[in-house]
């Protein structure tokens, strides 16, 4: 079960998650590439999920994409 809302929040990391896939010229699909090489199988329609606040995001998941991006995983507890 995928739960994309917690108590009336909702996930601040997708604008984060979006706005770093952008800026590195990365599709959703090479970002899940990217994400299943290190074991985490997300498609690129999780992604766009993800990115459009309609799923929450694992903690594992989050430190997968603060490896990719090679960034500090506090950065996704910010808003852009």
């Amino acid at each position: 079960m995928k739960i994309n809302k917690y108590n009336d929040f909702k996930n601040i990391s997708g604008a984060v998650i979006r706005d770093l896939r952008q800026k590195a010229n990365l599709s959703q699909q090479n970002l899940a590439e990217k994400l299943q090489l290190l074991g985490i199988e997300l498609t690129s329609k999780e992604i766009s999920k993800i990115e459009n606040d309609d799923r929450l995001v694992q903690d594992f998941e989050l430190f997968a994409f603060a490896k990719i991006f090679n960034v500090s995983a506090d950065i996704f507890n910010t808003k852009v």
